[in-house]
């Protein structure tokens, strides 16, 4: 549901099966997040970049359904959710995926020179990311790297190296739902004014994985080019006909209650 106020504001939110979005473009998502690292009074967030697989899998994981409540901002990166969203009235509706809006916010930001840590991937992927982020944006620094390798008994340990080195931006690579549940449950002993589960944002900026053809990016197909080079990703597209008959249940129940009140 999503109000007329709602509309209004410069970061409207939408619920979809429960779960609240914001139906933004990415120029607006990149200006949420620039803004909390140019704010005086401090300010943190969260970030979700939701897909229909992930919010299906929240409903019915617990943990992972906190995580996405939770979420102080949550982006539509999946084509379902923007199909969702559009079916809400935002009819312009575009995606706005992790990739789209981490590169284009340290492109945005060069000149601010923001602080970056790297959690996530096969031990030596961060590292390789974090020097081709570094060739390709110089103006940031990368002030620490982690392999995503490691056991819960090192979770304290990891936070800690990650508030020491200052980071403005965290950035965790350890795939659906942990990174969400790792973030969401060490949160509020971070210091780090950002932070953005990016799936598998790091093995692609270390060369280990290929971005779908912009052509492709641009009419929705990212997600076919991704199952044809990882077949194994096609177990957790088995959900999408049942998030398309549930979210046209939710806009008919919707119409339905707004026309009995008429």
């Amino acid at each position: 549901m999503v109000t007329r106020a709602d509309r209004k504001s410069p970061f409207p939110r939408v619920k979809v099966l429960g779960f609240a979005v914001h139906a933004i473009d990415l120029k607006t998502a990149v200006t949420r997040l620039t803004t909390v690292f140019t704010a005086k009074e401090q300010q943190r967030l969260r970030v979700v970049t939701l897909n229909p697989e992930m919010l299906m899998e929240g409903i019915n994981n617990l943990e992972l359904g906190a995580a996405l409540r939770d979420a102080e901002f949550v982006v539509p990166d999946g084509i379902g959710i923007v199909w969702a969203l559009r079916k809400a009235g935002f009819r312009e509706q575009q995606r706005v995926t992790g990739v789209d809006l981490v590169e284009t916010l340290l492109a945005q930001e060069l000149g601010s020179g923001l602080r970056l840590y790297l959690l996530g991937g096969e031990p030596g992927v961060a590292e390789t990311a974090a020097a081709n982020l570094q060739g390709r944006w110089p103006g940031h620094q990368v002030v620490g790297t982690a392999h995503g390798y490691f056991l819960p008994a090192e979770d304290e340990k990891i936070v800690a190296a990650i508030n020491q080195t200052q980071p403005d931006l965290l950035l965790v690579g350890m795939g659906v739902p942990r990174q969400e549940i790792w973030l969401y449950n060490h949160w509020r002993n971070l210091t780090v004014p950002v932070g953005i589960g990016v799936g598998g944002l790091l093995d692609l900026w270390a060369g280990r994985t290929k971005r779908a053809p912009l052509f492709l990016r641009s009419i929705g197909l990212e997600w076919a080019y991704r199952v044809w080079r990882e077949p194994a990703r096609w177990r957790r597209l088995r959900v999408l006909p049942t998030f398309l008959k549930m979210v046209r249940a939710e806009q008919r129940s919707k119409k339905e209650g707004r026309g009995r009140r008429n």
